[in-house]
């Protein structure tokens, strides 16, 4: 393994609900970086590790560090984190650089230039006058990624980033991912797309009734 950094240590991590358990005694270091595909059906349990990493559900057992911090301890939220996760929630009523502003605006991070720009990396155009609410699936799911990507963060967890779109937006998305994985970032890619995998994972990972399993360390 050598000296390399660790971005997202998860051990031991359980989730219990109600009676159920849905992530059973999770452990698995992902390396700073890399791309890190989890595959799984619907129901494995990748969704729920992925909103633990994030800090939007806590363990029952175990703990998940983020570049050395504790979530949900040291850090209520992982910051450097960029997310995608379900179907993005935006306001149907105002235009998709809007959406961005006002999420812009809680970390105050980045201004209108990086936010045109990060619309114009997922192939949108910053000055469409389009409510997000007469978007198509594909055109919400680029916005969601623009958020994900706008405030450069150096972690991104992308749980189904491809969700909606047709062959030549999937195409674009995975140059875009590998431009990002290019300029150093670590990416959690949950795909069921095995194309997604095979092209741009470092590491697959799968999930299956809450128990993750290595099906390829490093190429």
């Amino acid at each position: 393994m050598g000296n390399e950094k660790i971005a997202i240590s998860v051990r031991n991590v359980c989730k219990d609900f109600g009676q159920v358990r849905v992530l059973k005694s999770v452990s698995r270091d992902f390396e700073a970086g890399k791309i890190h595909g989890i595959v799984g059906n619907n129901g494995s349990g990748k969704t729920v590790l992925m909103k633990c990493i994030c800090g939007f559900l806590l363990p029952t057992e175990g703990m998940v560090l983020v570049n050395g911090k504790r979530v949900g301890k040291d850090v209520d939220f992982p910051s450097d984190l960029g997310i995608i996760i379900e179907t993005p929630g935006f306001l149907p009523n105002i235009t998709g650089v809007k959406n961005l502003e006002i999420l812009a605006s809680l970390n105050k991070k980045i201004g209108l230039a990086d936010i045109a720009d990060s619309i114009r990396r997922v192939g949108l155009d910053p000055q469409s006058k389009t409510p997000v609410g007469k978007y198509s699936l594909g055109m919400r799911q680029r916005l969601g990624i623009a958020q994900a990507i706008m405030e450069n963060p150096s972690l991104l967890i992308l749980d189904e980033p491809m969700n909606g779109l047709d062959k030549h937006g999937v195409a674009e998305m995975r140059k875009l991912i590998k431009g990002l994985k290019n300029e150093g970032k670590t990416i959690l890619l949950a795909s069921h797309n095995q194309g997604d995998i095979d092209e741009l994972c470092d590491t697959v990972c799968e999930m299956d009734a809450g128990i993750m399993t290595m099906i390829r360390e490093d190429r």
